[in-house]
């Protein structure tokens, strides 16, 4: 028999109708942005916000936002995540922590009407767009757009790799709204770890203290096309081939450092023609580089620079590199990261502090407002694929510590903003 309260079922029970949509046969998910997928899980917020009593907007990027207002004019309290995934993906990065914002909201509200108390601050519960950026570049679309790193018109002209616009995807689901959106005070989130520090040393929720250095580089690799059969070798200039060799530097530019220091990876590829009897003549693709050390970065794409115009000249190819999503390593507010932490040991959890390897939407909304970035535990650390998972029990504990943080969020916000929220 389950020692499960009542309100832990309710949570239990709306992740597992949550996880259906988009379903995949070996357990995972598939609902990129702008999709019917992405429609349904759409309509599943809208009825769990609006049974709550939440008024629901959608803004110009398609960000939807539940608003409980307590305080006529005064800003919001965020806390939120993303529904979209990456292709055959987990069922919780993202998904987790819009299901467990909802389940704080909900709590809170129960707590606040029981208190008889009216906070300061007002509530609204967000489900950002194509956080993931796997069908539309860049990802964090919609909370950057939020925070202004982004323009609304630039990324609405966004295409995928089938020339779809951002603006038309939305306007295939309905979901490309008019609605001003809340102004934040502060903004919280609660996510997966996608790593395995939290499982590995038995700790309950980890506390995020700041983001990692992140730098992309858009490639294209021009060759020039020929027929496969009747091309002599020495006359060929494969784009495929000088792709494969930049593919290879990127995976060992990690070599070049203390282990751990940098990540790297390509995971896009387009090929051009992409026939199997003609040579490719060009190959677009987008190198990955991270590391907590920017001049890590930095050193490691001035090397690669060097090591592609190599390639070109061994392969009778051409590099075209851009910079592309460059993030700066952001700290949390030290005041959001205590309050965090208090919480967390109120309720009886364990916590230490962590930093984020990878992007979310907190680490956009920690340029304009201060913002608070808990992880609960992932099995076996995997994420992006579909034997992602997270125990219950920690699932149940997350919402558990993101509710006491909303609540005292709306009570007091954790130090000031970095500029002019919205």
């Amino acid at each position: 028999m389950s020692n499960h309260s009542p309100d832990d079922h309710l949570v239990l029970d709306d992740f597992r109708e949550l996880e259906r949509i988009g379903a995949t046969p070996a357990g995972g998910v598939h609902r990129l942005s702008g999709t019917p997928e992405d429609r349904l899980l759409r309509e599943w917020f809208r009825s769990r916000a609006e049974d709550q009593g939440f008024e629901v907007r959608v803004d110009g990027i398609g960000n939807m936002f539940a608003c409980r207002e307590f305080t006529p004019g005064a800003p919001y309290v965020l806390v939120g995540s993303h529904l979209d995934s990456q292709p055959l993906a987990g069922r919780f990065d993202g998904a987790y922590g819009v299901l467990a914002a909802l389940h704080a909201a909900r709590r809170v509200l129960s707590r606040l009407a029981a208190e008889g108390v009216s906070p300061p601050l007002n509530l609204a519960v967000v489900n950002w767009f194509n956080e993931e950026g796997a069908r539309f570049a860049p990802s964090l679309m919609g909370s950057s757009v939020y925070a202004g790193i982004y323009s609304l018109e630039d990324m609405l002209a966004v295409t995928d790799l089938d020339g779809v616009s951002v603006r038309d995807a939305l306007d295939s689901i309905g979901y490309r709204g008019s609605d001003e959106p809340p102004r934040a005070a502060c903004y919280a989130e609660i996510h997966i770890e996608q790593g395995r520090i939290l499982e590995r040393e038995g700790i309950d929720i980890g506390v995020v203290e700041a983001s990692w250095y992140t730098q992309k580089l858009d490639i294209t690799v021009n060759g020039e096309q020929s027929h496969t059969g009747a091309t002599a070798m020495a006359d060929r200039r494969d784009a495929l081939v000088g792709a494969a060799e930049a593919v290879l530097a990127v995976h060992d530019a990690t070599l070049d450092f203390p282990e751990g220091a940098l990540v790297s990876s390509i995971g896009q590829h387009v090929v051009e023609p992409n026939s199997p009897i003609v040579v490719p003549r060009r190959v677009h693709m987008i190198a990955d580089l991270r590391s907590a050390d920017p001049e890590v970065v930095r050193a490691a794409r001035a090397a690669l620079l060097d090591r592609f115009a190599a390639i070109g000249e061994k392969r009778r190819v051409e590099f075209e590199v851009d910079d592309f999503d460059v993030r700066e390593v952001r700290r949390f507010p030290e005041a959001g990261v205590s309050l965090a932490e208090r919480v967390i040991a109120s309720e009886g959890l364990t916590s230490r502090r962590l930093s984020t390897m990878a992007g979310h939407d907190a680490v956009a909304m920690n340029s304009i407002v201060p913002a608070v970035l808990l992880f609960v535990p992932s099995v076996d650390g995997v994420s992006h694929c579909e034997r992602e998972s997270t125990e219950d029990e920690d699932m149940l504990r997350g919402v558990r510590a993101l509710t006491g943080v909303v609540r005292e969020l709306l009570e007091r916000t954790p130090g000031p903003p970095r500029s002019a929220a919205r």
